[in-house]
């Protein structure tokens, strides 16, 4: 592994580094209706503080194989007023496991959440966005992406951030299709 990203993720993780095995389950019916459960926790313990919460990741595209992790995408107007919304998310059972610029990530006890959390009009709020809605577009990609998280999870990774990692070279290619797909869209 990369010793400068470990030393990195030794500053960023609440915790450190922790070796899990990454297993890819097929897609469950569920997921959504937990993520909207979530979503509306988070909203009721934030009030107007959320500007927006949506479920991303994997586990929002029908029909894709993911880890039983689902990933929820908070907006709020300041990421650095901390006491804005970590103290109202541990209040529904969401500890900080990430702190670095621009980003935080929340998770729950049983690993069956993460909350990242952004500030409005990020680079990476519009991409967790256009990766997710076109992976409910387009089969190839989503085939893509499934076939890459399920031979990346044979591999054993010191930190889940490494398998994450790993998978962004083909992260950077989807997002390519889903920009110019995206560009494409009526606007509302």
């Amino acid at each position: 592994m990369d010793q400068a990203r470990d030393t990195e993720l030794d500053t960023i993780l609440s915790g450190g580094p922790e070796q899990r095995a990454i297993v890819i389950f097929d897609y469950d019916d569920t997921w959504p209706s937990k993520a909207t459960s979530m979503a509306q926790k988070i909203q009721d313990s934030l009030g107007p503080a959320a500007l927006s919460v949506e479920h991303i990741g994997s586990t929002a595209v029908p029909g894709l194989a993911a880890k039983p992790v689902i990933d929820m995408l908070l907006v709020v107007a300041d990421i650095d007023d901390e006491e804005s919304y970590l103290v109202p998310m541990e209040s529904i059972g969401l500890r900080l496991r990430v702190r670095e610029h621009g980003h935080r990530m929340l998770r729950t006890a049983e690993l069956d959440f993460h909350v990242h959390v952004l500030p409005p009009e990020t680079t990476e709020q519009i991409d967790y966005l256009d990766l997710r809605d076109w992976l409910r577009v387009s089969a190839a990609d989503r085939a893509l992406y499934e076939s890459t998280k399920r031979m990346l999870a044979a591999n054993t990774w010191s930190d889940m951030s490494h398998y994450a990692d790993a998978k962004s070279a083909v992260i950077q290619q989807i997002l390519t299709h889903a920009r110019t797909w995206r560009a494409g869209q009526p606007t509302s």
